[in-house]
């Protein structure tokens, strides 16, 4: 097992290869480089390093320890996904090069008005800000393992990466992010496929062997039937359509990457090459749960547990870890420590560049001003203490990260992709002031729409909460509008 003082050296000389490429990329920049990288982005190098920003922590983790209970229920989202990509790629690609947007919420102030164009990007801000922190406290959880520290150690270890990663973005942003992304995809990819074959190398079963143990143990199973099961299969499908055009083509984290290629086509290319290796990958992490609790199986191992209301649970996130560390040798450890440095970097150093962008083009003005420099910089540490008071907030949550987020992210990207499905499908444009009210009632209907149908009907909307969302949004902007004409016409 890796001892503390390894693993530091690790990650440390992890960072330095971090520093160099930021060193590197930030020659002959100016302050536009930052948010834009001069558009000189190579489509390949983009299309490849966005699978790192899009698996993080929660996919090195969370995605295996599922497998427990879901078995490959998963790829029935990451299957609708790809469609939802498609989405992207010819509809709303076209657009944003068409406006040469910079923030993508600018398109909402072109289609509806200036309220529209700030309550998409406010709704941008919380589900980053939320979606990122979460990542990166699931990723100094397992960190704190490593290192051999408790929970009182948490804030300290949240302000160190939070400070790593402001020191090497900073200067040349989104630039120094699309060839970092490279490294940290190599290295998640890399730690996944080492581990698998590791684990291979000591079950001495043949890859016929595996499938029909993990078959027989009810990990092998790809369709869900029940349509009461938040995993039925049309529920993910469907869900993983919209969560893909909401949380990548609505999410200036994503779109601030393809918006630095060079023109339309090579956004294009990035984006399908993207879609079709993350989904791989995905499955690829899926597999790789499934070859740990085989694993466990086989040899009798007492899985880690957590206590959750005085019932004794497996603390699935914990499995990879433990596993990894006590079993797999020190290669895979290495490997694991890499991956998770890798994790821990690579979706949130974009998110807090994009959310520094956002909030510099959308509500400082930053296009118009002069001091750039400096907005700049103050917004950029600003959005890491936000991030900093939700890992703190949430440093107590259970293990299922992964539900966690995509939890949230229905309700808070539901009404972005509401006034979007509006703003591009129809003709309709409702009262621009009522548009902060539709947005805002969106996630509270929703939420107790879907409390209302588990405990009346047992019936679970699980990730199609995005769909429900998006539809109230929708119907909301109507009703609305309606109301207000008839009282304008009253009066």
């Amino acid at each position: 097992m890796l001892t503390p003082l390894a693993t530091f050296l690790l990650i440390a000389g992890y960072f330095v290869l971090l520093l160099i490429i930021s060193y590197l990329t930030s020659k002959k920049s100016d302050e536009s480089t930052f948010f834009t990288g001069n558009n000189q982005s190579p489509w390949l190098v983009v299309a490849y390093g966005m699978i790192g920003t899009a698996l993080s922590a929660v996919t090195f983790v969370s995605i295996p320890g599922g497998v427990v209970n879901n078995g490959f229920y998963l790829a029935q989202f990451f299957l609708g996904n790809l469609v939802g990509y498609l989405f992207i790629t010819f509809v709303l690609i076209p657009i944003y090069y068409k406006l040469k947007l910079v923030s993508i919420y600018t398109y909402l102030e072109n289609r509806f008005g200036w309220f529209s164009y700030k309550t998409g990007s406010f709704f941008f801000l919380v589900s980053q800000s939320f979606g990122a922190g979460l990542r990166l406290l699931l990723a100094i959880k397992i960190l704190q393992v490593l290192f051999g520290l408790g929970n009182e150690h948490m804030w300290w270890l949240a302000v160190l990466f939070l400070g790593l990663i402001f020191l090497y973005t900073f200067k040349a942003g989104i630039k120094t992010i699309v060839w970092t992304d490279l490294l940290q995809t190599t290295f998640l990819i890399l730690a996944a496929v080492t581990i698998v074959t590791v684990i291979f190398s000591k079950l001495n079963m043949s890859f016929g062997e595996v499938i029909a143990f993990g078959e027989q143990k009810g990990y092998w199973k790809w369709i869900d039937n029940d349509v009461n099961s938040g995993s039925y299969f049309w529920k993910q499908f469907l869900s993983g359509i919209l969560i893909a055009m909401a949380m990548n083509g609505l999410d200036q984290n994503i779109m601030q990457k393809s918006l630095t290629c060079k023109s339309i086509k090579a956004a294009q290319k990035n984006t399908l090459l993207f879609s079709f290796s993350v989904a791989g990958v995905q499955c690829l992490f899926l597999f790789l749960g499934m070859m740990l609790y085989v694993y466990a199986d086989v040899n009798g191992i007492e899985l880690p547990t957590k206590n959750v209301n005085g019932v004794v649970q497996l603390a699935t996130d914990k499995v990879l870890p433990f596993l990894t560390l006590n079993y797999f040798g020190v290669f895979a450890g290495v490997m694991f420590v890499l991956g998770t440095a890798a994790a821990a970097f690579s979706s949130v150093d974009s998110a807090l560049t994009a959310l520094t962008t956002s909030f510099c083009y959308d509500f400082l003005g930053i296009a118009k001003r002069k001091n750039i420099k400096r907005l700049k910089v103050i917004t950029h540490i600003s959005f890491s203490f936000v991030m900093l008071l939700i890992i703190l907030l949430f440093q107590n949550s259970g293990n299922n990260v992964f539900g966690l987020i995509f939890g949230l992210a229905g309700y808070t990207y539901s009404p972005l992709l509401g006034i979007f499905l509006v703003g591009i499908f129809t003709k309709f444009k409702p009262n621009d002031k009522i548009v902060p009210a539709a947005c805002l009632l969106t996630p509270l209907i929703a939420y107790f729409l879907n409390q209302y149908l588990k405990s009346q009907h047992g019936f679970d909307i699980g990730f199609l909460t995005i769909l429900t969302g998006s539809i109230i949004c929708i119907a909301l902007l109507y009703i609305l509008n309606l109301l207000i004409s008839k009282k304008i016409t009253n009066q």
